[in-house]
């Protein structure tokens, strides 16, 4: 038989011939709740490297001050708000996961959290080994009295940055990433009262996302009253969500190799006060600067005033195996 006979009677006998199968969806890796929270998690008790006026405590005695523990159903991470004039600097707590992530899809669901606060610094952040050569990604982020959040990546040279894929509203303030000689990162400012401090406990919280990939860093924030379905039934599906609040791209050109600026990453809670960024601007915000002649000293004496300083988790969870690529599949009939 020749091959144009061959080639069409098998044609004839093929069944639908061709389908795309669907990209596989993220699936969750680990979860942290009030389960597991603090066996997977540890404390930091050792100077604190932004220079705050902080003494952020060990396990032992976060538990018996009652600055960590589990409140409402979620994780309670809290700071000393009855010393006044605590030697050494206010109690606070400061966590890291004890499993390090390379990519993934990360979402906090949290009820409340620190900020808006003269004198606080609150952060949910990322980082890598030997900083800041395998980056540091700050997710939420802010000072003071604050009213919107701030994102920032840090990494060692050689790194830049464009905004591509993110909200209109957010600002790209800076495109070099490098952490050295004095630069501040590659950071958003963002436009949202609903994305941090009192107006994001005030709805009730909300979640974030993160989503890190070879080519992308894309963070969202979604409202209480808005986190998709996806996120609520644990499948994921970052391509249906809205528009990022911040999208860091590595740009067609190749500004920034992102697997060789961030690896092995720890996920970190923690609430400072003053230091190098709350207590350098301090003179420069009014409604601060009025209360007190320098951060530390309104810090100090005034212990009731951050009695809301205090992260309250329900989960955050960790999802991997996105793929992609497509496969296509050929049947044939008897």
């Amino acid at each position: 038989m020749r091959t144009s006979q061959i080639l069409s009677r098998l044609g004839a006998s093929l069944v639908c011939a061709a389908s795309l199968v669907k990209a596989a969806a993220y699936t969750v890796e680990d979860t942290y709740d009030s389960s597991n929270f603090f066996s997977q998690f540890n404390f930091f008790s050792a100077a604190d490297p932004t220079n705050g006026f902080v003494a952020y405590s060990s396990a032992v005695t976060a538990n018996k001050s009652g600055l960590a523990g589990y409140a409402s159903g979620g994780v309670f991470l809290g700071v000393d708000h009855t010393t006044t004039n605590p030697s050494g600097g206010r109690g606070s707590t400061r966590v890291s996961s004890n499993k390090a992530y390379t990519h993934g899809l990360f979402i906090a669901d949290i009820e409340h959290m620190p900020g808006g606060i003269c004198g606080v610094w609150p952060s949910l952040w990322t980082f890598g080994p030997n900083w800041p050569n395998n980056g540091e990604i700050d997710i939420i982020e802010g000072v003071n009295d604050a009213t919107t959040n701030t994102v920032t990546l840090h990494t060692s040279s050689g790194c830049a940055m464009t905004s591509t894929g993110s909200l209109s509203s957010s600002n790209l303030t800076g495109t070099n990433c490098n952490a050295g000689n004095g630069n501040d990162g590659c950071g958003f400012s963002t436009a949202s009262t609903q994305g941090y401090g009192a107006g994001f406990n005030a709805v009730g919280g909300g979640v974030y996302a993160m989503e890190w990939t070879s080519t992308s860093i894309k963070i969202w924030n979604f409202p209480r009253a808005s986190i998709p379905a996806d996120i609520t039934s644990s499948s994921p599906d970052p391509s249906t969500w809205s528009t990022p609040v911040s999208a860091f791209s590595s740009g067609s050109d190749g500004g920034c190799a992102i697997d060789s600026h961030f690896s092995g990453h720890n996920i970190v809670f923690d609430t400072t006060f003053c230091g190098d960024w709350a207590g350098n601007v301090w003179s420069s915000t009014p409604t601060c600067s009025a209360l007190a002649s320098t951060c530390e000293a309104y810090v100090a004496a005034n212990p009731a005033a951050f009695a809301e300083a205090y992260w309250l988790i329900n989960s955050v969870k960790v999802y991997q195996g996105a793929n992609t690529s497509t496969k296509r599949e050929v049947a044939f009939k008897a």
